[in-house]
């Protein structure tokens, strides 16, 4: 599939479900965001960058700490509900821009900060991403960068970014903490922390976020409760009372990364 035809994908799925991911209690108010703005240290003369800032929730968090947020995403509806969220909460001081996380309109060295979370799964390339956040970012400014992570096993590699791609035809891939330290690395940031975490997903929440048709979830639903038996033990998949599959827990990591000065 041609990454233009990935990226029109991108842009119908959160059109269609922009509302969803911002009002979504794990993108509001998950422990990492809270990890994330802890560990930026943000001050009120930095000038920062959220890519692919989905609902806003990153934005929304560091709004008040910094001298300005730029909210920047693919997709246009997704980017005004963010706006109408960020705003209702009284921050005046972010803009937002439309654009490609690949391609990025702004000069070297414009942010103190770049942050990303919980959107690297869409992107068709990770290493020209990688290499336009340093490119942005000044010297000794950092990367905060959250994402779902695919298993080091292939195999469960595979399973995990299969139901996931099943669950949502904009899902590229996530992938593995070893693929993420390489690429950052060799485009030339520093690693100062990984920090590994459980991402539980409530499987009727998960799919109805997606807006997955009730004959796809159900086909998704079987797989997840027909894995052999290690699979499910690695992914912990529960059902309920009645057999119906309640949850299953993938991996999530946050990354911190500065560009050297």
């Amino acid at each position: 599939m041609s990454e233009d035809l990935v990226k029109k994908q991108v842009r119908q799925q959160f059109a269609r479900n922009a509302e969803k991911y911002v009002t979504s209690a794990r993108h509001a108010n998950g422990e990492d965001l809270a990890m994330l703005v802890s560990c930026s240290k943000a001050d009120a003369l930095m000038n920062v960058l959220d890519i692919a800032t989905g609902g806003g929730h990153v934005a929304n968090a560091l709004a008040p700490r910094v001298r300005h947020v730029t909210a920047y995403d693919l997709t246009r509806e997704m980017l005004e509900a963010a706006e109408r969220f960020i705003r209702g909460n009284g921050h005046t001081n972010v803009s937002y821009v439309t654009g490609d996380a690949e391609q990025l309109p702004f000069e070297d060295a414009s942010f103190d900060l770049v942050t990303c979370r919980i959107a690297a799964h869409h992107f068709t390339d990770i290493p020209a991403f990688a290499a336009e956040a340093l490119r942005v970012v000044k010297p000794g400014g950092k990367l905060l960068l959250i994402d779902n992570v695919a298993p080091e096993q292939n195999r469960y590699d595979a399973f995990y970014n299969d139901i996931e791609k099943r669950r949502d035809v904009s899902h590229v891939r996530a992938w593995k903490k070893s693929e993420w330290i390489h690429v950052l690395e060799k485009t030339g940031f520093r690693l100062e922390t990984l920090s590994c975490f459980p991402k539980p997903f409530r499987f009727q929440d998960w799919c109805e976020r997606a807006g997955l048709p009730e004959a796809d979830r159900d086909a998704l639903e079987r797989s997840l409760l027909e894995a052999e038996e290690d699979v499910r033990g690695f992914f912990s998949v529960e059902a309920d009372e009645t057999g119906r599959l309640s949850s299953f827990t993938g991996e999530a990591v946050y990354i911190q990364a500065v560009r050297p000065e």
